[in-house]
């Protein structure tokens, strides 16, 4: 059994919670992006603002989300290796 330093957990509890934070931003992304492309997708076409916003906000939801795992991977090896 290790135990971990009061540094170590408190790296590891900071990198938890961007992480959540990350997440729940994507997922709000994700449902904004949705909705906006739900709302009016029977005009489908460029000029459609609403459609081409909820494009970006589907798309930048699973950008959020990656960086976020990505940060969390970062603080989870930098705790394993202190």
């Amino acid at each position: 059994m290790t135990t971990k330093s009061a540094a170590g957990q408190n790296t590891e509890r900071e990198g938890s919670s961007l992480f959540l934070i990350m997440k729940i931003a994507a997922w709000a992304a994700l449902i904004i992006g949705g909705i906006l492309c739900l709302t009016n997708i029977n005009e489908f076409n460029d000029h459609n603002g609403s459609l081409m916003a909820g494009i970006g906000f589907l798309v930048g939801s699973v950008f959020i989300y990656t960086i976020g795992m990505a940060m969390n991977l970062v603080h989870k090896r930098k705790a394993e290796s202190e």
